[in-house]
This record gives structure tokens, C-alpha cells and sequence, in this order.
């Protein structure tokens, strides 16, 4: 467990009238984000201070009509710090939230660093917000994949527990970070010329492509470790430790928003009609669902919007006990995959 004062008896904290924020990563593509979503959704900061490494000192970002200068992160940054939001990987995460804690700040964390450790919760707000409750200084944000994903499966499972999951993912280029999306710019830029282009920070070409997701693969399970996160991570969020789930992660060339094509079973028949009426209404989602105009959802129109888009319901016709539906679902990687969760939690803790 950690050290750290609960948030109902730290001196400073999320309820504090206008909290001071620390954005540890702030110049990589979910730095800026959060950044932006801070600003978009109002929340009350008293003043924010962007870390990151010696070499992007220097720079600065624009926040509420003025420039933000960026710090070097050292363990010594967090005094007077009261909430700090980490998304600079799990190694940063590791070596100073726990600086962060105990300088009294509360720390929401993007990386992997302690989404599995039990005494940290994993939350995705509009599935499992109570756990929140239970938090020792430190919150995790989930893997981008599960965050979508639990936002859909969670009112299914709610209303008929779930036996089973199958999952496709398509993968956008902000899950590999700022210069990704820059390499496919460019390299669709080269392609369109008839100009080779070698890559540089994912494995294989990239525009007019789609690969398998680049983590290292488990040489027993032949899973890699993305689709192991979102397997290990979806659990528990939905707080389901034996759920069966079988998923492949795949990069295709979308600059951000990631979609998924679910196969669930659940213990009962569930029609495609009371499944839609329960999306319908359940936060987090927008039901995008016309079979009439064959539009469903794209990570086109996901890109920039805080709800997840989810359609394509219909009976799964491999399952005859029609327990088994099918659905398409897309949510922004960089919103509700990532800093807009993150400010969500926020948002939670001080309500």
C-alpha cells in the first residue's frame, strides 16, 4: 500500500477549490490532450505546471489565453502540487509518482506502471466510479483498448452477465504516440508521390497498411502484451476476473480513434432491440446504428468526440442459442482512451 494520506485527509487535494495541477508528459500527444481537455471541460485549476524531460525545456503550450512554460521533472517538482496527471510511460510513472504521493499530491496515471497492483484502482468512471472510494494516492487509467471497450460491454453486462468475449481491434496511430501519427502523415505523403519511405518508429510501412499490434508477443500464449493488457484490464474493470476473452490487436492507419468488432455470449437471450435500448441510454455512449443508410460507426466521425460510438448490433448467426450478439464499437484514443478518462476521474473525485 502507499504511505500516502487518503484524499478525504490530505490537506490539499481534487476538492481543494481551484487545485494546482502537474502534467508529467506534457508534450506528448496525450500531455497535450489532457491539456486541452482541462481547458474544454472547465475544470476549476488554480494553475498548471507542464513536466518533461531536459530536452523539451523550453517549449510551451497555450492554456486559457496564455503560454505555459515546460519544467524538467525532477522528484523535487511536486511541492504544493495537488493533483498530478502522468502520461510519459510506465518507467516515469514508476520512478516519481510515488514522489508525487508523498508530496501530498493525488496522481492519476496513464501508464501500465500500476493498473494491475490491487491496492491502485482501475477505473473507467461510468462502469466502476466506486472504486474510487477505495484509492491511496494513486488512480490508474486504463489501456486504451479496455476503456473503449468496458464502456460498451458494461450496461450489456450489467443487464445479462456476460459468458464470453471475441474481440477485433483497429488500432489508430495516436496508441503509439505523437510521432506515429507524424510517420503516417508522412509516409502516406511519400506513398502519394511514388516515394519510398523507410519507417522509423513503428515496424512496418505504415500508409495503405495494417499489421499486428507491435507489442512483444508472449512466446507461450503467442498473445502480445497489448492484447494481454486489454484482456487482464478489462477483468477487472468489469469486475469479472474469469471472463473468457479472446482478442487480436491490430495497427491500421487511422490517425486516431480506435475501433473494435465484439462477438459477446451472455447467459440469456438478449435481442438486438434490448441491447440497443440499453446503449442507448447508458453514459459514455452514443448509438450510431442505421442499417437503412448502412452508417455505423467510423473512426472519422469518433475522432474529437467524449462518447464512445457503438452500432452494428445484430444476432450472432455462428451462435444458435442466440445467446451471442454482435457490435462495432469506436471511441477517440486519445479522449476516452486516455486523458479524457483521466480528467473524468478527476471530475468523480470531487463531486
Amino acid at each position: 500500500m502507499f504511505s500516502s494520506p487518503d484524499l478525504q485527509d490530505a490537506p490539499r487535494g481534487v476538492r481543494s477549490p481551484e487545485p494546482v495541477i502537474a502534467i508529467v508528459g506534457a508534450t506528448g500527444a496525450v500531455g497535450i490532450e489532457l491539456l486541452r481537455c482541462l481547458e474544454a471541460r472547465r475544470f476549476p485549476a488554480g494553475s498548471v505546471r507542464l513536466l518533461a524531460s531536459a530536452r523539451s525545456v523550453g517549449r510551451s503550450l497555450p492554456f486559457r489565453g496564455r503560454d505555459l512554460a515546460v519544467e524538467e521533472l525532477t522528484e523535487a517538482s511536486f511541492a504544493g502540487i495537488d493533483i498530478a496527471l502522468f502520461s510519459a510511460g510506465a518507467g516515469i510513472s514508476r520512478r516519481f509518482a510515488p514522489a508525487a504521493v508523498a508530496a501530498g499530491a493525488v496522481v492519476v496515471d496513464n501508464s501500465s506502471a500500476f493498473r494491475m497492483r490491487p491496492e491502485v484502482p482501475l477505473v473507467v468512471p461510468e462502469v466502476n466510479a466506486a472504486t474510487l472510494e477505495g484509492h491511496s494516492g494513486i488512480i490508474a487509467n486504463p489501456n486504451c483498448v479496455a476503456a473503449i471497450m468496458t464502456v460498451a460491454l458494461a450496461p450489456l453486462h450489467r443487464a445479462h452477465p456476460l459468458r464470453r468475449v471475441t474481440a477485433a481491434t483497429y488500432q489508430s496511430a495516436s496508441g503509439a504516440g505523437a510521432a506515429a501519427m507524424e510517420e503516417l502523415r508522412q509516409s502516406t505523403a511519400a506513398h502519394l508521390r511514388g516515394e519510398a519511405f523507410a519507417p522509423q518508429v513503428l515496424p512496418h510501412p505504415y500508409a495503405f497498411n495494417l499489421f499486428s499490434h507491435n507489442a512483444d508477443i508472449d512466446p507461450e500464449s503467442g498473445y502480445n502484451g497489448e492484447e494481454l493488457k486489454a484482456i487482464a484490464e478489462s477483468r477487472r474493470i468489469l469486475g469479472a476476473p474469469e471472463l473468457p476473452i479472446g482478442i487480436t490487436c491490430i495497427r491500421v492507419p487511422v490517425l486516431r480513434a480506435h475501433s473494435i468488432a465484439l462477438t459477446v455470449m451472455f447467459d440469456s437471450v438478449v435481442t438486438p432491440e434490448e441491447a440497443r435500448g440499453l446503449l442507448a441510454e447508458a453514459p459514455g455512449l452514443r448509438l450510431v446504428d442505421d442499417r437503412v443508410a448502412n452508417h455505423f460507426p467510423m473512426p472519422s466521425e469518433a475522432s474529437g468526440r467524449d462518447e464512445v460510438l457503438v452500432g452494428r448490433i445484430r444476432t450472432d448467426l455462428g451462435d444458435p442459442t442466440g445467446r451471442s450478439l454482435s457490435l462495432f464499437v469506436s471511441g477517440d484514443q486519445l479522449l476516452k482512451g486516455a486523458e479524457l478518462n483521466a480528467i473524468q476521474i478527476l471530475e468523480h473525485l470531487r463531486s
